[in-house]
């Protein structure tokens, strides 16, 4: 059974710091692209930041550009966002996702195959 588990969101103040973690289980970890969604009640799911398999490749939305920064660890099937200069404008859940490395690359949630269950993170003003 595939299992994705979101940690690390927290209340934090406008101009902080924040690591999220996604621990995978029950997949061959570097097999898998690995991406982060971020959600606010109302609105769609919107891309954040993406790693390839070996971590060799990132791609970031440009809201987050220079301020959020992805990277995995294989051996500990863990993927993680570094959030720096958190804004209000930031505040979601925050979701990871996989997606087999195979296939060809995509922003696109609808493409991914496994989901964790969402970290909130509140940036205060």
């Amino acid at each position: 059974q595939v299992q994705l588990v979101e940690s690390g969101g927290a209340m934090v103040p406008a101009g902080g710091s924040l690591s999220l973690s996604c621990a995978a289980s029950g997949l061959t970890f570097i097999t898998y692209n690995m991406i982060w969604f971020r959600q606010v009640p109302g609105k769609e799911r919107e891309f954040v930041a993406h790693i390839n398999w070996s971590g060799g490749s990132t791609y970031y939305a440009d809201s987050v550009k220079g301020r959020f920064t992805i990277s995995r660890d294989n051996a500990k099937n863990t993927v993680y966002l570094q959030m720096n200069r958190l804004n209000p404008e930031d505040t979601a859940v925050y979701y990871c996702a996989a997606r087999g490395r195979f296939g060809y690359n995509t922003y696109d949630p609808r493409q991914y195959d496994y989901w964790g269950q969402g970290t909130q993170v509140t940036v205060s003003s």
